[in-house]
């Protein structure tokens, strides 16, 4: 009965976050389309993919307790990263929130979002097709690069101006003897060979997953 329990709560999680994500693909969508601009991605979904990015902390319990055998230390490593982006940087700096790097992180996010929680969902019923798995471990390849190097790299760069002008989180890094302005720079060196590691990782998971297929096909 419990293993059935939690497979239903699986279930509603990941259909929650498809919803939510296909929601903002709609509404970047529909704001690009209206202004014929890329600057209002944040102001059009950015509260919503705030609260879905949030959410996501659950992942992380879900890994370390056992419900989904992905463990804790990958769902951190990523959930880290998106939220301190998010957060710490885009929810509060004004000056950035239009920028087209937000577009491009945004709609990398939501595509691949969609199509990763839909591909879950699908899998705790057990009616997940071929295609949707396809697509799950193959638009990352585009998707993750495009987001991470154009979206999220870029958009921190362009913020280093003005975190160093308003001298953010000074209280809390004066503790530390360094500034936030510091830590978002090594930040960006560091930052390839941490998703590197997501990026390999979910190319391990490809050829597992897609060649299971194959070999199911053969027999």
């Amino acid at each position: 009965m419990m293993p059935r329990l939690y497979n239903l709560y699986l279930f509603a999680y990941n259909s929650f976050q498809t919803i939510g994500w296909t929601i903002a693909v709609f509404r970047i969508a529909s704001s690009f389309i209206s202004s014929r601009s890329l600057n209002g991605a944040y102001a059009s979904s950015g509260d919503l993919i705030c609260f879905l990015q949030t959410a996501a902390f659950l992942e992380i319990i879900h890994g370390a307790i056992g419900l989904v055998p992905s463990g804790a230390l990958l769902p951190l490593m990523q959930w880290g990263g998106r939220t301190h982006f998010l957060l710490a940087i885009v929810r509060q700096i004004n000056e950035v929130q239009e920028l087209p790097s937000v577009f491009i992180t945004f709609i990398a996010w939501s595509l691949s979002e969609v199509v990763r929680y839909s591909h879950y969902a699908l899998n705790c019923i057990g009616s997940c097709p071929y295609w949707i798995t396809y697509i799950r471990y193959t638009a990352f390849i585009l998707l993750y690069p495009v987001g991470l190097i154009a979206g999220e790299m870029w958009l921190m760069y362009q913020a280093l101006p003005y975190i160093e002008v308003k001298n953010l989180y000074a209280d809390f890094f004066a503790h530390l003897h360094f500034s936030y302005y510091n830590f978002v720079r090594v930040l960006l060196l560091v930052y390839p060979f941490l998703w590197l590691k997501l990026y390999l990782h979910l190319f391990k998971q490809r050829r597992s997953k897609l060649g299971k297929h194959h070999e199911k096909k053969k027999k």
